[in-house]
């Protein structure tokens, strides 16, 4: 499923083929199919055109750090350029910690709520402020998945999960599938809500869009960067699916997208530049 929009591409070449061949059928047939596929596919390179200025600036990364082998300066540099409120890891070992606070993150991001282990369990999230573990906000089914609440300076609530389902294959598909009917639902009011991580799925999974559609908008389908692959980074074959993903309820504007190598991951860094409106 992950590999539809390169399906989608391919769908021209039976078009072209059968123009060239002057095979009515043929062509009447590859012309619906790749209308289909560009109806399905095209809107994450656009963008929904929500993007605003307006209200209280709030950024976030998020970055799974396999096994906790991701670069730890590369992250911390994001870091530093980027001045990101928030930073969720998935795959955070206790190594990669102690890697990651001796590379500046303690100075920089000295608030946490952690959840690490060994292997692909652990996960942490990071912050320049404040944050309170917030537990019952939902019952993980996956790997940790630690929930925080926070309050920005000006004023605006927040409540973060740092997602990290399990890998849909095999038995454990149904695990996965629990896993992300499992998130909470946006909110229309009360602070705002933000999930961030590993989904292990991409827009073409049907489970991923049953969870935008609970009060969501993904951030790289919001800003035209929803074709931009995530997985797998730094191998022989380029990333080429995009399973990383920022999802912020309705009311949150997105400003900007941008993905990042880190080298040593299997995955690519992301960056979200939300706008969350004043409170009402």
């Amino acid at each position: 499923m992950t590999l539809t929009p390169y399906a989608a591409a391919g769908s021209l070449v039976p078009l072209v083929l059968g123009l060239l061949a002057r095979k009515k059928a043929v062509t009447v047939v590859a012309v619906a199919t790749a209308v289909a596929f560009g109806f399905t596919v095209l809107p994450r390179a656009i963008g929904d055109g929500s993007a605003t200025a307006a209200g209280e600036p709030f950024s976030m990364l998020t970055v799974n750090l396999f096994f906790g082998r991701g670069d730890a300066a590369t992250v911390v540099g994001l870091v530093r350029r980027h001045r990101p409120d928030i930073l969720n890891t998935q795959e955070l070992t206790p190594a990669a910690v102690a890697d990651l606070d001796a590379a500046g993150l303690k100075e920089l991001m000295p608030y946490r709520v952690l959840e690490d282990d060994w292997g692909a369990t652990g996960s942490g999230v990071f912050s320049s402020h404040p944050l309170t573990k917030l537990d019952g906000l939902f019952h993980p089914i996956g790997h940790n998945m630690p929930a925080v609440g926070m309050t920005l300076p000006g004023g605006a609530r927040l409540q973060l999960v740092d997602v990290h389902t399990f890998t849909p294959l095999g038995p454990q598909i149904t695990g996965w599938a629990e896993g992300l009917r499992a998130l909470p639902s946006g909110p229309a009011s009360g602070p705002f809500r933000i999930l961030a991580g590993d989904f292990n799925a991409s827009l073409d999974h049907a489970e991923l869009r049953r969870l935008v559609a609970r009060g969501y908008r993904d951030a790289g389908d919001a800003s035209g960067g929803g074709l931009t692959p995530t997985w797998p980074a730094n191998k022989r074959i380029p990333a080429s699916i995009t399973i990383d993903h920022v999802l912020a309820d309705q009311r949150v504007s997105v400003r900007g997208y941008q993905v990042y190598d880190v080298p040593g991951s299997d995955h690519r860094a992301v960056l979200a530049q939300l706008s969350l409106p004043a409170s009402r």
